[in-house]
């Protein structure tokens, strides 16, 4: 049986074990995700009503977690907005529907709660058939007005964010220190770090932008 449901404290270390299997060696040799994880459920920007656990049979094989983020106007009005990460789905029940489900279920959940836009940054092969665009078909950017490709938006209301400009900003917990969550994962069961080539992949997109 397969079920979504929120997060609770008996499911954390289960959680972030799973994050750090489903990270581990993706983006960099080791991760950073599970201690984002740690540290992000006692943030002010965290939004415990958008944590969700998917449990197939009674366990834990995803996770999606979001927090506050903000878009600003060239007025200088300033719109709240979410963002999530990390998403993950246990490495042996990936491809199968389980993170769609997931994802889908907490754009519903945000739509409620009256959030209207998602944005977030990853691989667009991940995320553009559940509705993500390119950050400049909205003319969303980031400082200075650049566009980064792995920059993703989605309208949860459609045509909320027409007629403007915007300059995004996330919450301070994603600026998560290399040197803090290499700490923390030392304390962890050990796990081989090791290079592969979705590392390489992930500096392209993570240091392109749209022109």
């Amino acid at each position: 049986m397969f079920t979504i449901r929120n997060e609770r404290p008996g499911d954390w270390e289960a959680v972030e074990t799973l994050t750090r299997r489903a990270f581990y060696n993706q983006y960099i040799p080791g991760c950073m995700e599970h201690y984002l994880v740690h540290i992000m459920r006692g943030h002010e920007d965290f939004i415990p009503e958008l944590d969700f656990v998917a449990e197939l049979d009674g366990e834990i094989i995803g996770n999606i977690m979001y927090t506050r983020a903000w878009l600003t106007d060239a007025a200088g009005n300033e719109k709240p907005v979410l963002t999530f990460g990390p998403v993950c789905v246990a490495p042996e029940h990936q491809r199968q529907g389980y993170g769609k489900a997931l994802m889908e279920h907490s754009f519903e959940a945000a739509r409620a709660l009256g959030y209207d836009t998602v944005v977030i940054f990853g691989s667009p092969a991940n995320y553009v058939a559940r509705g993500f665009v390119c950050c400049k078909k909205h003319r969303v950017s980031v400082e200075g007005g650049k566009y980064p490709s792995a920059m993703l938006v989605k309208e949860l209301v459609p045509g909320v964010l027409e007629g403007r400009d915007w300059t995004y900003r996330d919450s301070p917990v994603m600026a998560v220190s290399e040197e803090d969550a290499l700490a923390y994962d030392s304390t962890l069961p050990p796990m081989e770090k090791h290079w592969q080539p979705s590392q390489e992949e992930f500096y392209i997109m993570s240091h392109s932008f749209v022109d």
